[in-house]
């Protein structure tokens, strides 16, 4: 054991280890880039995460760099949960719920960042509650990863994301300090202002950012043109009654302002009772027709997936039961998948009958849970996943382009931009389309132990964010850009925004001790020593596909 893990171990409660093989553990998330820490530190309290982070705060203020990264299990797909330095893990200890107040029958709830997003639901179901915009991947996600990512669950489109379920924030700052965020008002600000604290320096500097950059915010920034790359979300913090909330800068900031030690939630009433259903389309085009009439009746979620993901899951040896068609002439173009969760029987059994009607002018065929059973529409919606357990060795499907987002009247052009790029870089990028909140995620196979994918991979990112730009999207929407899309996602933005965004930044943290590297600027050298020679399935065949 180092001197430094030695100290940290006498100081704090939390285990503290430079073993080879959790050093080895903890240098993988869920992309494609691998870092190796110096030390994994498993706090046991905010207490713990003070101590290192002022520990980090002091080596830094003598020159003598320890940077830290906190993650949950490791899912982000950019590249955000792995670093040098040291890495602190949240789902050992920091798990628990730690006030429902049912008897007030107020719906919130207060949790630590590491407690899973699907075992906060299971809670909550008992009582007939939800936090509906969680990721697909709950199991694997932890209610602090999915603030600090900004992540967006397949309900998002009728519920919102995170950031509209969050009440406050308990931070570690940069330096050890603590600080609870929430909407203060002008008078409240003005004590803040006042105080001789790093927080108050914070609350001081990130005011006058905000009257500095007024117009630009105002103009350029309050319709979340970068989604959650960079900042953005500052145009929120300071509203036009002079009332101030440093929440939404740190929903998507991904470890860079500060450390999530606790969370208090909004839940909602939610039903149970789902009518999940699949539609078998022809082709895309037909596809969309179907979406547009669908999108009438208020469902809770919509999805077209290619049917080119079901071609590839074929070739694997995977079986759906539209496989089975006596037609030769049948075409699988592509599935559509949808959600009914009225709470009220009759209505979700209305909405059923004309979306049966509906299809009859297609003459498509549609799976419910009545003709089929739920595991089977579960597994025919859940194709990505599948895709993920190929044997071929070397080859896989990393989620390097997922989470851009389109409007719904420049989608043709879209894909006919993304046939051009599958044209130039000898690739098909097959897609999954979320309708309600117009959420792309697109996979391709890659063999990243060959030089020549490993460039493409970049090269794709690049010209894949350009693409979304030129159609008037978002590249990054669902999670932030990380280490992986930082560049890219710093290509499509304005010179003014980057500078505020670097500004915001070094308030808070000024030796840059907080998860450096990610939603910064990356040499391509630097990028490419990260990138692993494969996409190891091994340690993520759990990860679902769009999280």
């Amino acid at each position: 054991m180092s001197k430094i893990s030695e100290y940290l171990s006498e100081h704090i409660l939390g285990e503290v280890t430079s073993s080879k093989p959790i050093l080895e553990k903890f240098s993988r998330d869920g992309s494609v880039l691998s870092v190796k820490p110096e030390i994994v530190i498993f706090p046991r309290n905010t207490g713990d995460l003070r101590k290192v982070a002022k520990f980090s705060w002091q080596l830094a203020e003598k020159r003598h760099m320890l940077p830290m990264t906190v993650r949950g299990f490791g899912g982000d797909a950019t590249g955000a949960s792995v670093g040098s330095g040291m890495t602190l893990n949240t789902t050992a200890h920091l798990n628990n719920i730690l006030n429902f107040p049912i008897k007030d029958k107020q719906k919130i709830i207060h949790v630590q960042p590491g407690l899973s997003c699907s075992t906060l639901n299971q809670v909550l179901s008992w009582h007939g509650l939800s936090v509906p915009t969680f990721p697909i991947s709950a199991s694997y996600s932890t209610i602090g990863g999915v603030i600090a990512n900004n992540s967006r669950g397949p309900l998002s489109g009728k519920y919102g994301g995170i950031d509209e379920w969050i009440e406050k924030l308990e931070i570690v700052l940069a330096n050890g300090d603590v600080i609870e965020t929430g909407r203060i008002n002008k008078k409240e600000l003005s004590k803040k202002i006042g105080t001789q604290t790093f927080e108050g320096e914070i609350y001081r500097k990130i005011d006058g950012i905000i009257e500095d950059y007024e117009t630009h915010i105002n103009r350029e920034l309050a319709d979340k043109p970068y989604g959650s790359a960079g900042y953005g979300n500052i145009f929120d913090v300071k509203r036009s009654d002079g009332s101030f909330d440093l929440t939404p800068l740190f929903i998507g900031s991904q470890g860079t302002l500060g450390i999530i030690s606790e969370a208090i939630l909004r839940t909602e009433f939610i039903n149970t009772k789902i009518e999940k259903c699949i539609i078998v389309a022809k082709d895309i085009d037909e596809a969309r027709d179907i979406c547009d009439e669908l999108l009438k009746l208020e469902l809770s979620q919509l999805e077209i997936i290619d049917g080119r993901l079901y071609d590839a899951a074929k070739r694997q040896g995977k079986q759906y039961p539209f496989f089975n068609r006596p037609n030769d002439d049948f075409n699988l173009g592509a599935v559509i998948y949808f959600e009914i969760d009225d709470f009220k029987d009759h209505a979700r059994s209305k909405k059923l009958k004309k979306i049966q009607k509906i299809i009859q002018n297609f003459k498509c065929e549609l799976l419910t849970i009545q003709n089929s059973s739920e595991g089977e529409i579960d597994a025919i919606r859940d194709v990505m996943g599948s895709l993920l357990m190929t044997e071929d060795i070397g080859t896989s499907r990393p989620p390097i382009l997922d989470g851009a987002q389109v409007p719904n009247n420049r989608f043709e052009e879209f894909l006919l931009e993304i046939g051009k790029l599958e044209t130039k870089h000898h690739c098909e990028l097959p897609f999954i389309l979320r309708v309600l909140d117009e959420t792309i995620y697109i996979r391709t196979n890659l063999e990243l132990h060959k030089v020549v994918d490993k460039q493409k991979l970049f090269k794709l990112i690049s010209d894949y964010a350009a693409v979304v730009d030129s159609c008037k999207g978002v590249f990054i929407v669902d999670s932030a850009e990380g280490r992986l899309k930082s560049n890219a996602a710093l290509s499509v933005m304005d010179d003014t925004s980057k500078r505020l965004f670097e500004e915001i930044r070094a308030v808070f943290d000024p030796f840059n001790t907080l998860n450096p590297g990610v939603k910064q600027q990356v040499s391509f050298k630097d990028l490419v020593a990260m990138l692993q020679e494969s996409y190891d399935l091994a340690d993520r065949a759990h990860l679902a596909p769009n999280s």
